[in-house]
């Protein structure tokens, strides 16, 4: 058992989180997370509504009693989202505890607060990890450069920006950026970090709700196959690589782009219809880490977050006990 501060504040068995990721947080994997004594996370975007989010935390009760939470990503739209209804529902359902990203997760805090609700907080960079410290946040996901989805601008690997956001902050952190293994969970607590956070690896789980096309790509790719967009518009995003986000990337980089010259071939909607649901491999940009090139097999989720957890208790005793004479 690896107990840490992160397993004692948010009552958790494992330092496991699979945080929010957009069209994959719904009841089937985050209950499944749960039960295997790992956190997931809801997430509330991924809803219509306020009142479909309250539906869906109601269907994960129904699958597991165990601890569970809600992320709240905060984003600038075209559409204006119904932020204050969805901090509703969410505190409102019960829910114990928040991951936010995105932008200030200011106003959202004094709610919570007087809730009860247990907030953390996503950050790339260690200046805006202690801003949101700064803010009442409870623990921190720090990102390394490595992760899938937006790395921020400055591009930090996870081997440096741990352990200087550990040394930086007093609340718990949590080590996020291509980790997949059991070495990957006692090289970031080694590095000061109190749980670690995966969305790749659990997307190859037998309970993700995407098509098996996708998983068996993550498990055929290697560490190379990602590719960074979104650069020139400084909203650097991490994603697999295929055509289209090829094809993304060399529109971006002429002189003169624009996003409406790839924002269909970037559209949100037409991965998650294309890809993620009908499993056509170059039908669209779709999210993952370079923690592809660790993931070897699609299993469930609690042999997932098993072997992973007696992984890093079999590198503790026998590879680092004996080596210290």
């Amino acid at each position: 058992m690896l107990t840490t501060r992160f397993t004692e504040l948010f009552e958790i068995e494992h330092p496991v989180v699979c945080g929010g990721m957009t069209g994959l947080g719904t009841a089937g994997l985050v209950s499944a997370v749960a039960e295997a004594g790992a956190l997931g996370f809801l997430t509330a975007l991924t809803q219509p509504s306020p009142e479909a989010l309250a539906e869906e935390i109601t269907r994960t009760r129904n699958l597991t009693d165990r601890p569970f939470g809600v992320n709240l990503t905060i984003l600038p739209t075209i559409e204006p989202i119904p932020y204050d209804e969805y901090r509703a529902a969410i505190i409102e359902s019960g829910v114990g505890i928040v991951e936010t990203a995105g932008s200030n997760p200011g106003p959202h805090l004094p709610d919570f607060r007087a809730a009860g609700v247990k907030v953390i907080h996503k950050a790339t960079s260690v200046r805006h990890a202690l801003a949101a410290e700064r803010l009442g946040v409870d623990a921190i996901s720090i990102d390394g450069f490595e992760c899938a989805g937006h790395p921020g601008e400055d591009d930090v690997p996870g081997l440096v920006l741990i352990p200087a956001a550990c040394r930086a902050l007093g609340v718990p952190v949590i080590a996020s950026g291509g980790i997949a293994t059991g070495a990957g969970l006692v090289a970031a607590l080694a590095l000061g970090a109190s749980a670690v956070n995966m969305g790749t690896r659990f997307m190859a789980t037998v309970e993700a709700p995407i098509h098996d096309n996708v998983k068996k790509q993550i498990v055929a790719n290697t560490e190379l196959d990602t590719v960074l967009v979104f650069r020139e518009f400084h909203n650097s995003a991490r994603v697999a690589r295929n055509s289209v986000s090829e094809r993304i990337a060399d529109l971006g980089s002429r002189p003169g782009a624009a996003f409406e010259d790839i924002a269909d071939l970037a559209s949100g909607r037409r991965g998650r219809s294309a890809v993620l649901g009908a499993g056509e491999m170059e039908g669209g940009m779709w999210w993952a880490s370079q923690a592809q090139g660790l993931i070897h097999d699609i299993d469930t989720c609690r042999n997932v977050v098993d072997r992973i957890v007696s992984d890093a208790e079999a590198v503790i005793r026998e590879r680092l006990g004996t080596a210290v004479a």
